[in-house]
């Protein structure tokens, strides 16, 4: 990306740095920093207002090390194929191109059936996933906030990868549909996790009593999360 600088001339990070990154000129930024857009698997740069773009050219530099290394560890991005082999709630799905029928994608005895055009294949199999997430974890969640006698607002499946669960104000609980490729014992760990902050909103002591409580199997689910998340993520 170019900066345009006060003289009117452009300046551009990228090439003068010799790595291919984003720039964000940010206003609300108080310093310099950078982090990896997983999403779009290049490093962002993060500009304060009034900071030179050859300090910020330095700082990319000085950073460049740091950078590759992080850059090295993305895990590839990846579609659903068909005939893959997918876990989805816990159980074993094995996706199925179905050109002749016409119906999106249908999940039926170990199935999920996908038709229309190869080409729309993982997005489909993506939008099923979204759907299939948002019944299934509404209930799982409902089951878990009545055990600790807590409302729960509403549930969003959203397509993040930086979090894979957060918990509002307004006692709505937010999901990424990725977590259903998880062993259940894993969703069941993040379920138990967000529902506990509908009465908990910090980590103390007692927020986590209370997930032990809703989930007695936490140390697996976080171990698993921690070792296993990036893979999740490479779905696009």
């Amino acid at each position: 990306m170019k900066i345009t600088l006060l003289t009117g001339k452009t300046f551009d990070i990228a090439r003068k740095s010799g790595i291919d990154l984003e720039v964000i000129n940010s206003p609300k930024a108080r310093r310099l920093s950078i982090k990896i857009d997983t999403k779009k698997q290049k490093p962002v740069l993060i500009v304060p207002k009034f900071c030179s773009s050859q300090r910020a050219l330095a700082f990319v530099k000085k950073n460049q090390a740091w950078i590759e290394e992080r850059m090295r560890m993305l895990v590839p991005r990846k579609d659903f194929e068909d005939g893959e082999k997918i876990t989805l709630a816990g159980q074993e799905v094995v996706i199925t191109h179905c050109p002749e029928r016409h119906l999106g994608a249908e999940l039926n005895e170990g199935r999920l059936n996908v038709s229309g055009d190869k080409i729309f294949l993982s997005r489909r199999v993506k939008d099923f996933i979204k759907e299939y997430a948002q019944h299934f974890l509404y209930e799982l969640s409902i089951k878990k906030a009545q055990k600790i006698a807590c409302k729960l607002n509403r549930v969003v499946i959203k397509d993040t990868k930086t979090r894979w669960g957060s918990c509002s104000s307004l006692n709505n609980i937010n999901y990424s549909w990725r977590i259903m490729l998880a062993p259940m014992e894993v969703i069941d760990y993040l379920v138990a996790h967000e529902v506990a902050h509908l009465k908990y909103p910090n980590h103390q002591k007692e927020f986590w009593d209370c997930v032990a409580d809703l989930c007695p199997d936490v140390g697996k689910g976080r171990a698993w999360l921690k070792q296993n998340g990036e893979k999740l993520n490479r779905y696009a």
